[in-house]
């Protein structure tokens, strides 16, 4: 299923500008704050009308400003997760995920799906509690399901995480990974966190002051998305554990990579995120250090960023690693495309896939 916008609107002296195609997945819309993310959802779910433009999901048109044609938000069957959970206090568990069918022609259709839905996110324990028992993290699986059980064509995620602690997102991203893999509805995300992203994403649009200035796969277009710090998405899978130490091993096209204890299975797929600045060179491969990643490589290309620091592209068996150096280090190491080096990888932001 996919979802097509091509929209133009204006609030006050903010004009937002936006044309791109999302696959089926999970899209991720990435931007600083003011940028025109939740404008932009906003519009898909029918809370704004824009002022041009259209919006459609699998070939039906919501939107189209040329025909007059606006369908109504209660009537494009789509689920919205918002920064908070917005359950009903007064409900149980069970009778906010039931609420989803109010929006579900026809008899029981949702009921029959709670089981999934409950199974999907883990909340089976949590059926006849109130919200106010809730921890931030459950809440919001407890609205991400009542959405699902909407039967949505596409489900709308703003920032579902902005509102909690880090534990409480470390709780709830296997969840929407889950969703993103196995429930069979797509998704736009809206985020402004370079982890978040790499960890979820199928596809990247990135919005910059109301403006599309890229879309294409999470491998592709996160680096630009990290446009302060650079770097690259290696795909993996776990290998091993190691007790001993409290590492995992992850295997790549670029090689093994030694990352803190991860609570997945073996041969789970990762992404591993690798910031140019945490990437450096060597001549030689390096002995007695403390960094556990060294990756062999081949020099592709030297990138100017400013006077004083340059972006080296890599290649690493296939896979891409970018290292940000400075000028001076570029001139000494006689840094050339073709030359063979070794990136000592100083710190791996692990994403799970």
């Amino acid at each position: 299923m996919s979802l097509e916008v091509d929209v133009d609107h204006r609030r006050g002296s903010f004009r937002l500008q936006a044309r791109f195609t999302a696959a089926p997945g999970l899209t991720a819309l990435f931007g600083r704050s003011g940028s025109g993310k939740t404008s932009l959802v906003s519009i898909v779910g029918g809370l704004i009308r824009p002022d041009r433009g259209r919006v459609a999901i699998d070939g039906q048109t919501l939107v189209d400003t040329e025909r007059s044609l606006f369908v109504p938000a209660h009537k494009r069957r789509i689920g919205y997760v918002f920064q908070d959970s917005r359950l009903f206090p007064h409900f149980s568990v069970r009778r906010n995920l039931l609420y989803g069918r109010w929006f579900v022609r026809g008899d029981g259709g949702a009921a029959a799906d709670l089981g999934s839905v409950v199974e999907l996110l883990g909340i089976g324990h949590l059926l006849e509690r109130q919200p106010d028992s809730l921890s931030g993290g459950e809440k919001q699986r407890v609205a991400i399901g009542r959405a699902l059980l909407a039967r949505p064509r596409l489900l709308l995620m703003d920032e579902p995480l902005a509102s909690l602690d880090e534990a409480r997102r470390a709780e709830i991203l296997p969840f929407i990974e889950r969703l993103r893999d196995e429930a069979g509805v797509p998704i736009l995300y809206v985020s402004h966190s370079v982890a978040e992203v790499a960890r979820l994403a199928t596809t990247v649009v990135i919005l910059s002051e109301g403006m599309v200035t890229a879309v294409g796969p999470v491998q592709d277009i996160l680096p630009m998305a990290d446009a302060a710090d650079g770097g690259a998405v290696l795909d993996a899978r776990i290998v091993r554990h190691d007790e001993t130490f409290h590492l995992s091993v992850l295997e790549s096209a670029a090689g093994e990579l030694q990352v803190p204890r991860l609570e997945a299975a073996i041969g789970a797929p990762v992404r591993a995120y690798i910031r140019a600045r945490d990437v450096m060179l060597s001549l030689q491969r390096p002995e007695e250090i403390s960094a556990l990643n060294v990756l062999a490589g081949r020099v592709v290309s030297i990138v100017p960023t400013s006077t004083a620091q340059a972006d080296i592209r890599l290649d690493c068996n296939g896979a891409v690693l970018v290292a940000r150096l400075t000028a001076k280090s570029v001139d000494r190491l006689a840094l050339i495309p073709g030359r063979p080096v070794y990136a000592v990888v100083k710190s791996v932001s692990f994403e799970r896939s």
